[in-house]
């Protein structure tokens, strides 16, 4: 399965330079945040796959006009061609906002979220706008990972953790494709295609 996740900018060889058929072959679009709603809907449309989402820290317009014919993953195990996707979008809390949280509320939204992992028992990918923490993540409050999510692939071992909210022009050499245990991460700052 050939998957796109993107996150933070609209990619511009997606959007603006699209041409038909460029999307061709991608079967999942994973989508990390703080894009715009008409983006994700243009994709939607000419990739003739499931868009899966997030919220991003800056996607608080969502709430009054969502992505149409995207599906929300945020609280829930989203199954979309066969691929069981949990997502937690929002970033560390570094300022007042709907979608930032301590670590503590994050944690909570996990527990809450817990009964549907079991009866899926357990997730493919992790979604989310943020990273974890110490996996490339920085010690500046807004741009922190969460210690809950290495505890997430800890313990159940995913195949993917997909993010976003690290853009590449923050600091030299940052790595768009990493490794936690047999965990493979995936910064999706920009655009990024991978096979699952």
């Amino acid at each position: 399965m050939r998957i796109l996740a993107v996150s933070d900018v609209e990619a511009k060889y997606y959007f603006d330079y699209y041409q038909p058929g460029r999307l061709d072959g991608i079967d999942l679009i994973l989508a990390c945040g703080d894009l715009h709603r008409e983006y994700l809907e243009f994709l939607v449309s000419m990739a003739r796959c499931d868009v899966v989402y997030v919220h991003g820290n800056h996607d608080e317009r969502y709430d009054l006009f969502p992505p149409e014919g995207c599906i929300c993953a945020d609280d829930t195990v989203v199954v979309a061609n066969g691929v069981r996707i949990l997502g937690l979008g929002g970033c560390y809390r570094y300022k007042p906002g709907k979608y930032m949280y301590t670590e503590e509320e994050m944690r909570r939204r996990i527990l809450r979220v817990m009964p549907q992992i079991w009866r899926h028992r357990g997730f493919d990918i992790l979604l989310t706008h943020a990273p974890a923490r110490h996996i490339n993540d920085f010690d500046s409050i807004s741009h922190r990972g969460f210690e809950s999510f290495v505890k997430l692939m800890d313990k159940y071992d995913p195949k993917y953790f997909v993010h976003g909210h690290i853009h590449t022009c923050y600091a030299a050499h940052l790595p768009q494709r990493t490794e936690h245990g047999d965990t493979v991460i995936i910064n999706a700052y920009d655009h990024c295609l991978f096979d699952y």
